[in-house]
């Protein structure tokens, strides 16, 4: 049986977790402590996987559905959506790691024995001055060359 926005608003906590089908794997688990968790059960290769897609209410009935759509385009596809995600999911965490800032510094520690102390001190004293507090925190990928210029 299909869900729907009132039925989910009306769900009750148990002693024990349970859940929900939507169909097509979709199904919502009710934690005992009221959290409730958007889940797709899939085989991928002749093993059982999950997927978790958000927590309700923040992650709506819709979007869950089109999470689930997207997963099973994938697997037609002959991919594995849980790998997919994590490899997003590191590739977010080391765009975000190469940002500006560390990679300028990593560069000024690899180049300070190469220049007086004073000098040296110059060149990082500038970088935090004028150009992290711009574009420090930003990922290297984004940061174009007029843009780098410009400043």
């Amino acid at each position: 049986m299909k869900l729907n926005d009132t039925k989910l608003r009306g769900l009750k906590t148990k002693e024990r977790v349970y859940r929900l089908s939507d169909g097509g794997g979709l199904y919502i688990e009710v934690m005992p402590n009221g959290s409730m968790y958007w889940r797709m059960n899939y085989r991928f290769h002749g093993k059982q996987k999950r997927l978790a897609f958000g927590v309700y209410p923040r992650t709506s009935l819709k979007d869950a559905r089109e999470k689930r759509e997207a997963a099973k385009r994938l697997l037609l596809a002959g991919q594995d959506p849980g790998e997919i995600k994590k490899l997003d999911k590191l590739e977010r965490q080391t765009e975000y790691a190469n940002n500006f800032e560390n990679i300028a510094r990593e560069w000024h520690q690899q180049k300070i024995h190469t220049w007086k102390p004073k000098h040296g001190g110059n060149i990082l004293k500038r970088l935090e001055v004028n150009v992290f507090s711009s574009i420090g925190s930003r990922p290297i990928k984004q940061i174009t060359p007029p843009e780098l210029l410009s400043i």
